[in-house]
């Protein structure tokens, strides 16, 4: 017998708030099958669907039987979306680096297009994803009531009222607010970090170079003695990051 979704309380966010602005420039564009009307739009909308699900999609990353599906009107886009979802990089990316919790997180805003309401939905979400598995969340969702009368079959899923009028600034895109790795792991693994190429040339005028005797020619010095007596954080860079700290769920 499979466990009914937890009860749990819609906070008011801003898609839960009806819009009456006029549509502009600054408002997301909505990518549907029934506007396609030529290959190039057709291209938009699939780039619309990877930028949505992955953020970036390189070509390994791509679903070429799925896109020529679409393409023929032989699945929806409500079919894509899914496809992405259940494609060995969305698994490899986000379910087999993550906990049920942050995961439910991500998928909820990717695929309903706006942020989770609360813990206890994370927790509802997370029972669903234990009980039912991976594939049997991502099928509750798509075929959640809010899904179909947000997107329907043919829409790509987009972030809901993220710019609202009268605001300087809208929410955050969800790349930036839920990344691949969550805090703990990006600490280990020192990220972000900003590493410089070259040397950075610095002109210093005659006048003010400093003179032999100046306690300024030794603080490279002391510097050095400080940072040898504390414990230092090891450099990581794309070429020797350690690949046993990347986290991922045991087979």
């Amino acid at each position: 017998m499979a466990i009914p979704l937890l009860d749990y309380t819609p906070s008011s966010q801003n898609q839960r708030v009806a819009g009456y602005e006029v549509p502009g420039d600054e408002q997301p564009k909505q990518y549907n099958t029934e506007n396609v009307l030529s290959s190039s739009a057709m291209d938009e909308l699939i780039d619309a669907a990877y930028r949505q699900m992955f953020f970036y999609a390189f070509k390994s990353d791509r679903e070429p039987f799925l896109e020529s599906q679409l393409r023929n009107n032989s699945i929806t886009v409500r079919d894509f979306i899914r496809g992405l979802a259940l494609s060995e990089t969305f698994r490899n990316s986000f379910y087999e680096k993550n906990s049920n919790y942050r995961f439910v997180e991500q998928c909820v805003q990717r695929i309903l297009g706006r942020d989770v309401y609360s813990e206890r939905e994370k927790i509802a979400w997370s029972i669903k994803v234990a009980t039912k598995g991976y594939q049997g969340f991502i099928d509750e969702l798509l075929n959640s009531d809010e899904y179909l009368d947000n997107f329907g079959y043919d829409k790509v899923p987009f972030q809901r009222r993220r710019i609202l009028p009268g605001r300087e600034e809208g929410e955050r895109p969800f790349n930036i607010q839920s990344p691949r790795y969550d805090a703990y792991y990006r600490s280990i693994l020192n990220f972000p970090q900003i590493i410089w190429q070259n040397e950075i040339r610095r002109f210093t005028p005659q006048e003010k170079k400093a003179k032999a005797g100046d306690p300024s020619m030794y603080m490279g010095m002391a510097r050095g003695l400080s940072s040898a007596q504390g414990k230092t954080v090891p450099r990581v860079s794309a070429m020797n990051i350690d690949l046993n700290a990347v986290p991922y769920r045991k087979k």
